[in-house]
């Protein structure tokens, strides 16, 4: 399966018309390879484009919606925005969708997978502080306009948005409390979408959300250690963990819930995305190669790991040490096996060697790899 999305959030997520020059790359890229067609590719791959929508729906506070953690950290964080702008207006996809779908249309996409904003659909995060039926509405339009148009709608469930209320109530992915919220959120997109979708991805990029976040501050919601990046609040070297931890619990409930609740009826699958550099020995040298799969583990394992075998990679367990939680008997077996797909966002390679411990901090070598030469 073959998707684009948006990288980096902090630099081009309010670049109005981004979605249309994502399209003439398409159509540039293929001009420019004239022996290139379909046929060059398996039976049954599919071409498409996607998106987040933070990054191009806008109307951030329109019919209903409720603010996210990136509506607050645009506003109070201008500084760590490329263009210093907000989501309030972003692509304008809300009122301009099906013109971008007939686009898609006319230069022959597959789908287009695009993620749901939580606080579209719950505006203060839980059940019980209502449904949106504005935000119901408008994802029955743009589903039934992809598929009016014969394109598959492959639907994101979470890209990073999560709602302010709940960042507030009790700090969002770093309690435990958001597991129940999060499935509670599902089940309404599955309910009210799953008849037409048949694709779902319950996270996008945990891990990036996880180290931008948390890590270096970079992004929503800005947290970080005061030696890592210019951060209010935060800890590098204990919170990722333990929001990765319930990111990872989010996931296999609402896989749980798929399977027990939907998916026969609905015959849909669903699965998880995970952007990933891949590592590779710079040196065919014992240290390099434990360099590479280190690398790998921390960047890849951390959330594939769990998902496959139901734990950690052994390497993060003996280095991270007590820093990382531990599963139960019980989330374990929920975990192991979660997912009918897996989606792998591949940015490119590196050439990874021993670390180089002079002038780098614990932090630096496990999540990003800035001390690998």
């Amino acid at each position: 399966m073959g998707s684009w999305r948006k990288s980096d959030m902090e630099v081009i997520h309010h670049h109005h018309h981004l979605f249309l020059y994502v399209l003439l790359f398409v159509v540039y890229f293929f001009s420019c390879t004239e022996s290139l067609s379909r046929r060059d590719f398996p039976a049954g791959f599919i071409f498409g484009v996607a998106s987040s929508a933070y990054q191009y729906e806008g109307a951030a506070f329109q019919h209903g919606k409720g603010p996210s953690i990136w509506d607050t950290f645009t506003r109070e964080h201008p500084e760590k925005i490329a263009d210093h702008t907000t989501g309030d207006i972003a692509d304008d996809f809300y009122y301009r969708f099906k013109g971008d779908i007939a686009l898609m249309k006319e230069i022959g996409l597959d789908f287009f997978r695009f993620s749901i904003s939580w606080t579209r659909i719950l505006p203060k995060g839980k059940i019980s502080g209502g449904v949106n039926q504005n935000g119901i509405t408008f994802y029955n339009n743009l589903i039934n306009e992809l598929l009016s148009q014969g394109l598959k709608p492959f639907i994101t469930l979470f890209h990073w948005d999560v709602p302010q209320a709940l960042e507030e109530e009790y700090g969002g992915f770093l309690s435990q409390n958001i597991v129940d919220d999060y499935r509670n959120y599902v089940d309404v997109c599955f309910k009210e979408f799953g008849d037409r979708v048949k694709y779902w991805v319950t996270i996008n990029e945990p891990n990036s959300f996880t180290i931008g976040g948390y890590v270096t501050g970079i992004e929503a919601p800005g947290r970080c250690s005061n030696y890592i990046g210019n951060c209010t609040y935060g800890n590098s070297g204990i919170e990722p963990y333990i929001v990765g931890h319930n990111l990872l619990l989010s996931h296999a409930t609402a896989v749980k819930l798929y399977k027990e609740k939907y998916q026969e009826s609905q015959k849909g699958e669903i699965g998880i995305s995970v952007q990933s550099y891949w590592d590779l020995p710079k040196y065919q040298t014992v240290a390099s190669i434990k360099a590479a799969f280190r690398g790998l583990d921390f960047r890849f394992g951390w959330f594939v790991d769990p998902i496959i075998f139901g734990d950690y990679p052994e390497t993060m367990r003996v280095l991270v040490g007590t820093r990382l939680p531990i599963f139960t008997e019980s989330q374990s077996k929920m975990l192991k096996g979660s997912l009918d797909f897996l989606g792998r966002r591949r940015m490119a390679f590196l050439l990874v060697n021993q670390p180089l411990l002079i002038g780098c901090s614990f932090i630096q070598e496990e999540f990003e790899n800035l001390c690998y030469m």
